[in-house]
């Protein structure tokens, strides 16, 4: 059975930081790309970042300089440092495993960017 679980979520204030953790389960992790996803309430959800297999990152124009997405393929998990929040970061992140036609989500971890 494939897992993959989101954590770090929570509330901060605007300039403030949160690092969310993908812990994966039950797939060969370092083959897999991994990406993180926020969907915003009534919104579709939308891209963040993406790790590969190999280690390049690349981030969406809203994030960029902003977060960081790194991995630890010992301990079968991804990250992401989200530094400098803002109150449009609020929504749901989720993490997405990828191997050719494979593809895995996680359950999602709310981040709410608020004073």
């Amino acid at each position: 059975q494939v897992l993959l679980v989101e954590s770090g979520g929570g509330l901060v204030q605007p300039g403030g930081s949160l690092r969310l953790s993908c812990a994966a389960s039950g797939i060969t992790f370092r083959f897999y790309a991994i990406g993180w996803y926020h969907q915003a309430p009534g919104k579709q959800r939308e891209w963040v970042a993406t790790i590969s297999a190999a280690g390049s990152t690349n981030y969406a124009d809203s994030v960029k300089g902003r977060f960081t997405i790194s991995r630890d393929n010992a301990k079968n998990t991804v990250y992401l440092q989200m530094n400098s929040l803002k109150p449009e970061d609020t929504a749901v992140y989720f993490c997405n495993a990828r191997l050719g036609d494979r593809d895995y989500w996680g359950q999602g971890t709310q981040v709410t960017v608020s004073s």
